[in-house]
């Protein structure tokens, strides 16, 4: 299972898992991400039992806070705070924008299935898109969307441009451009999500700001005539920690592996990192780990016990089981396509009536929500209020 995902996950490319936590690589420098909003579309073609046809999930600094899928028909709060901040008219207002974004996202599906002759398979298409408040003041928006887990467009808010990954998405790139969608997009990332974010911020922020420090097991295991370290740290909050192996005095980050920070059920965080050593040298190594909420750097070494090894993996499976529901999600509808494509495999169908296969012409149009020009005074959090829709897209 594990090679399996591995596999799939650089057919990513630009990174849609990095976007869904929050965390946009490439930055540089010594900006940094303060706060991020994001959020995550989920569309099958064949929906079947614990899969819905469509999922959207809202994250604030990579935990989920709101949930609407096909099956419920209904937006819902995962914080405890945008419960107590939202009130009804806001509930259903969302959910209209994802009722509507389910029903376009159905017809955006088909399109590409046809373009790329592929109505026979079960197909998954995928939207992440949202925005980060750096440390420097700046906004940095971003949007994507991939099918199979390949890239397929993107936009780029600095050139206010589409960027298409191929021939397919090349005709989709055209005809979002003609309909000013990149307009409609420059406006929501660098404006209205922005507003939003900090909104959001702000009602949360009691919940943002506490810290809870990691609890950091390690273990180890000899493979091949190698010893395999591994430390792992749970349940810490916020998301950023610094994980390294050492041996003596010096950090080897060129032979270390390291996991993402990914959330927990909890609103908490898990990370690992693994190191191979040769097992006359394992007394050498320790692991070190740094985080907000640790008075002070923690240094860890591996004491083989008895029970030392069942309780970290017993962590581990508990870890596993609450893991970000998006993810998981995803790697179920992975499993049922039983593997990811071969993009080689992939060949554009004729071109009918302007390039839509035969579908009316308007109905590929990629909305989240609803038109930037059909946007209404919808949204009450507290005694706030906005002219314009959250989710923008």
């Amino acid at each position: 299972m594990r090679a399996g995902m591995a596999a799939m996950f650089p057919a990513l490319g630009l990174g849609l898992l990095l976007g869904l936590l929050g965390s946009l690589g490439g930055l540089g420098g010594a900006t940094k991400v303060l706060h991020s909003l994001r959020y995550l579309h989920v569309a099958v073609s064949e929906p079947s039992l614990g899969i819905p046809q469509f999922m959207s999930v809202g994250y604030l600094d990579g935990i989920p806070f709101t949930r609407y899928d096909s099956e419920r028909g209904r937006m819902e709060p995962l914080t405890q705070w945008i419960k107590d901040s939202a009130d009804p008219e806001y509930w259903d207002r969302v959910t209209q924008i994802c009722v509507g974004s389910q029903h376009v996202t159905a017809w955006n599906l088909q399109t590409v299935r046809d373009r790329y002759n592929q109505t026979r398979d079960p197909q998954t298409r995928l939207q992440v898109y949202g925005c980060d408040l750096l440390s420097d003041g700046s906004i940095h928006g971003s949007y994507r969307v991939g099918y199979d887990w390949w890239d397929y467009i993107s936009f780029d808010l600095e050139s206010k441009r589409f960027l298409a990954a191929d021939n397919a998405a090349e005709a989709t790139r055209r005809r979002w451009e003609d309909e000013n969608e990149a307009e409609r997009w420059t406006n929501y990332l660098g404006h209205i999500c922005p507003e939003w974010l900090q909104k959001y911020v702000r009602y949360g922020q009691k919940e943002l700001d506490r810290k809870e420090p990691p609890d950091v097991h390690v273990s180890g295991k000899e493979e091949h005539g190698m010893l395999i370290l591994s430390c792992h740290a749970y349940g810490f909050y916020p998301n950023a920690i610094a994980v390294n192996w050492m041996k003596g005095d010096e950090i080897r980050d060129q032979e270390t592996e390291w996991g993402g920070v990914v959330p927990n059920s909890d609103g908490t965080f898990h990370t690992w990192a693994r190191i191979e050593a040769r097992p006359e040298e394992r007394e050498q190594y320790r692991c070190k780990v740094e985080h907000p909420g640790m008075p002070e750097p923690g240094i860890f070494a591996w004491e083989p016990t008895s029970g030392g090894n069942l309780t970290v993996v017993i962590a581990v499976s508990i870890v596993a089981a609450i893991i970000i529901l998006a993810v998981l999600i995803g790697f179920v509808v992975w499993r049922l396509q039983s593997g990811r494509w071969d993009r080689n495999k992939y060949s554009m169908a004729p071109e009918k009536d302007g390039g839509t296969n035969g579908l009316s012409a308007g109905m590929e149009r990629d909305q989240a929500g609803i038109p930037e020009g059909d946007w209404e005074r919808m949204d009450r959090l507290g005694s706030g209020r906005d002219s314009r829709s959250e989710q923008g897209s």
